[in-house]
């Protein structure tokens, strides 16, 4: 037993000693201790003692060398992750920038001043990347209160200063040089929004004074992008709030708050110099453009912010004073002959009256402001009465604003009572029947679907006896017209359905009898 004992031990002494050899395990006796210390000092003679096996101790370049094989492929890997092609290329890209900013700078001339009597090294954040440099005591404490606080000690001493934890070196660089320039004005000239951005972050760093007055008047000179707007507002907010960094910021806000009566007004400029364009062109864009504007959605950087104060009651008396125009319009044209306007020149203010009056009422829709519209609308009997004296190929603009209305109510974007919806039908449905033929030959991106359907929807929203007054009148007239009049069929068939077809759960059957009534007193 003891003999295989003794044979496993020096098995497994010899698999031990193969692996030091092979480099997985250090030897006990090259261990480094940075911390260890040892002087040499002459000692008197002693005796002589037996010798002893040497304790080895290696400086660091000689214990590098005798590093594991594991510890080696571990330095391999980390030194090819730190020195790869792209590190190496933006480095020397940094580098040779750096070198072209101090090849200019003042200080690199012979000829200048006194000597340099500070060292200055700026260290990036993550120590692989340091710049130094030879500037003089008497710029960086009279340009800086920093320095100037730092380096106080008198006398001809040489100073050695050290920057460290350094975002971005090139621009701290840059902003030393900047100390030495006597027009900074002229030295910024040309520079982007984000440039001159970073130059002030560091000026106000060090409190280099004349370099953030020099910088906040450069940003107040140049345009900014709306992507640069925020970048400003972020870095002037951190700064100390002086008359410049507020008039900077004028740009973008008002030096005194706006009230609800001054946005109003506004609107209400705005909203007038569009609704009295003479120019199709740029009314329709400019429509487009305040259409969007009113109804954009806040941004991830505006929410919570995001408010635009524009009273119901400013858009209801622009909706009031388009429909007032539009009734005058409709009155004159009927009376031409007791008129002194030409036909022509009223058929186009009727056309451009009703698109105004779409047009504003797009955006109550859309600010689910339309409910009282609809109200309004559907007692204009007035304007009704006179749709069919105005010749046709101008008055199905006005039965555009009844499809809108409808549209709306059908997808349950305006909540109006069942009086108003079927008053509104009464009123203008009729006019709507006539003027559908014309509006698919001459409204562009005319959407017959879209039409009928919501008109489907909004009759179907009444009473089962209001639908069958509406749809009875409907099949009546479709099946005469055919494709000039809408295709309801399918709010026909959901209407039958609904009255002969589905069963009911146990009710009286004297309440499930249908009443015929006529859907409109006109009709």
């Amino acid at each position: 037993m003891s003999l295989m004992a003794a044979d496993r031990n020096k098995l497994r002494s010899k698999e031990v000693s193969n692996m030091i050899k092979q480099g997985f395990i250090e030897t006990p006796s090259i261990i480094f201790s940075p911390s260890r210390y040892i002087s040499r000092v002459s000692s008197p003679p002693q005796t002589p003692s037996p010798p002893q096996p040497p304790h080895l101790i290696y400086p660091p370049q000689q214990l590098q060398s005798r590093t594991t094989l594991f510890e080696m492929m571990s330095n391999e890997h980390e030194k090819e992750s730190i020195q790869s092609p792209d590190h190496d290329g933006n480095s020397t890209k940094l580098q040779q920038r750096i070198n072209e900013i101090l090849t200019k700078a003042p200080f690199q001339n012979p000829n200048w001043g006194e000597p340099s009597d500070v060292k200055v090294v700026v260290v990036s954040r993550d120590e692989s990347f340091k710049v130094e440099m030879r500037l003089h005591l008497k710029i960086l404490v009279n340009r800086s209160r920093f320095f100037a606080d730092k380096l106080k000690s008198g006398g001809k001493i040489e100073h050695c200063v050290e920057i460290s934890d350094i975002d971005d070196v090139e621009i701290y660089v840059e902003t030393l040089v900047l100390m030495y320039c006597n027009d900074l004005k002229q030295r910024l000239m040309g520079e982007n929004v984000e440039k001159v951005l970073s130059l002030l972050k560091v000026c106000s760093d060090i409190m280099f004074d004349v370099g953030v007055i020099s910088c906040l008047k450069y940003l107040e000179a140049i345009p900014w992008t709306e992507e640069e707007e925020d970048k400003v507002v972020l870095v002037l907010c951190k700064l100390q709030t002086s008359d410049l960094v507020i008039e900077v910021l004028q740009r973008l806000y008002p030096s005194e708050p706006s009230t609800s009566t001054e946005a109003n007004g506004v609107f209400l400029q705005v909203m007038s110099g569009v609704l009295q364009a003479k120019d199709d062109k740029a009314c329709r864009e400019m429509k487009n453009l305040i259409f969007k504007l009113f109804t954009v959605e806040p941004t991830s950087s505006s929410k919570g912010n995001y408010h635009l104060d524009v009273s119901k009651d400013t858009l209801d008396n622009i909706c009031h004073r388009c429909i007032n125009a539009l009734v005058i319009c409709a009155n004159e044209v009927t009376n031409i002959d007791e008129g002194k306007r030409d036909r022509a020149d009223l058929m186009s203010e009727i056309s451009r009256e009703a698109n105004n009056l779409r047009w504003v009422v797009d955006i109550l829709i859309d600010k689910e402001m339309g409910d009282e519209f609809v109200i309004l609308w559907a007692n204009l009997a007035e304007l009704a009465t006179l749709h069919p004296k105005i010749p046709p190929m101008r008055r199905y603009e006005i039965s555009r604003i009844t499809v809108q209305l409808c549209n709306a109510i059908g997808r349950g974007l305006i909540y109006a009572s069942r009086e108003t919806r079927f008053s509104l039908l009464c009123t203008w449905l009729e006019a709507l029947y006539t003027d559908f033929g014309l509006m698919k030959r001459c409204c562009r991106n005319f959407d017959k679907k879209l039409v009928e359907d919501g008109l489907g929807r909004t009759i179907l929203t009444l009473s089962l006896p209001q639908q069958q007054g509406i749809l009875m009148n409907w099949l009546h007239r479709f099946v005469n017209k055919g494709d000039d009049c809408p295709n309801l069929r399918q709010a026909f068939e959901i209407w039958w359905r609904r009255s002969f077809i589905r069963q009911y759960a146990e009710q009286d059957s004297s309440k499930l009898q249908i009443t015929s009534v006529p859907y409109c007193s006109t009709l």
